[in-house]
């Protein structure tokens, strides 16, 4: 990667893209023969964690361990960064002791700011208003599932949110037609979409509706995530009214494609956006998405923390 970091994958270009999802492939093939390039060996990231978290936590540290690394778990009461000192200066004492650093945080800012004053790698393992890794993890998904990514439909049911900005994202640069169906005033921003339509190379592939089943109808892939984030459990009752109809269930998957493959970047809320018999039924790759975080990952850090 010609890149210093991964804080969103508009800052990336298709050819770093292409390099992620062919080590990664690698990797994991190796991974299941058994064997793990200890190329990291003696590396250490610095893992900054302001959100609780499973899949994240687990997959980095694991990733990194497999690799011949190791991992330090820092939580908000740790450093407490921002507050209890500037981030600028987090970020300057954290590079003389760690090879990398991961965020997971609230605002991009945060992470914006780290990146900027780090002399190490720094990679977004999710902010409010971005997640990069899962987005990579869900396409190269995809691409393992039907071989190739071309005249694909990938149909996202659910709030636009950081993951939805995120695919939306990588769908641009990868000439993927990418729609989107949110109830009105939880769309995809019209300056967000304007600004990643331009990385599209003058593809129109990126599609927003009001109507799940307008977008559900002929998908290759149905995507669904929570209707309500980390930090907005105020808004639960509210949300919970505006997304009733937004649910993948059997009558929406009806609608789409017979081999229809179904996602979900987890935790799910069963019976909110995802019933239970599509979330453990034969179209469902929930959780072979999530493993690849792992392998995905191995292959971010690879390709960052060896230089």
């Amino acid at each position: 990667m010609k890149c210093k970091d991964l804080i969103s994958i508009a800052d990336i270009s298709l050819a770093d893209i292409e390099e992620i999802f062919h080590v990664t492939k690698e990797l994991k093939e190796w991974h299941s023969k058994g064997y793990d390039e200890k190329c990291l060996s003696g590396k250490i990231l610095g893992m900054i964690f302001e959100k609780s978290s499973m899949r994240t936590r687990v997959s980095f540290e694991a990733a990194m361990l497999q690799l011949g690394g190791h991992a330090i778990y820092l939580t908000q009461n740790d450093i407490n960064l921002g507050k209890r000192e500037a981030v600028k200066d987090g970020a300057r004492v954290l590079s003389r002791y760690v090879n990398g650093m991961v965020i997971r945080t609230f605002g991009q800012e945060m992470v914006q700011e780290l990146a900027r004053f780090a002399t190490v790698p720094v990679i977004n393992a999710l902010s409010d208003y971005l997640h990069p890794c899962q987005a990579l993890s869900d396409i190269y998904t995809i691409k393992e599932k039907f071989g190739n990514l071309v005249d694909l439909k990938i149909s996202y049911i659910g709030d636009g949110n950081n993951v939805a900005r995120s695919l939306a994202q990588i769908c641009a640069k990868l000439g993927i037609h990418f729609c989107v169906a949110s109830p009105k005033g939880y769309e995809l921003t019209p300056d967000f979409v304007a600004k990643t339509k331009q990385s599209a190379d003058g593809n129109d592939v990126i599609h927003l509706h009001n109507d799940p089943k307008a977008v559900a109808k002929d998908a290759d892939v149905l995507y669904t995530d929570t209707w309500v984030s980390m930090g907005q459990e105020a808004e639960k009752e509210l949300r919970a009214q505006a997304f009733k109809n937004f649910q993948i269930n059997a009558d929406m998957l009806k609608l789409a494609k017979n081999d229809v493959k179904v996602m979900h970047c987890l935790p799910a809320h069963r019976g909110e956006e995802i019933t239970d018999d599509v979330i453990d039924g034969p179209h469902s790759i929930v959780y072979d998405q999530a493993e690849n975080r792992l392998h995905v990952e191995k292959a971010l850090l690879k390709l960052l923390l060896r230089k």
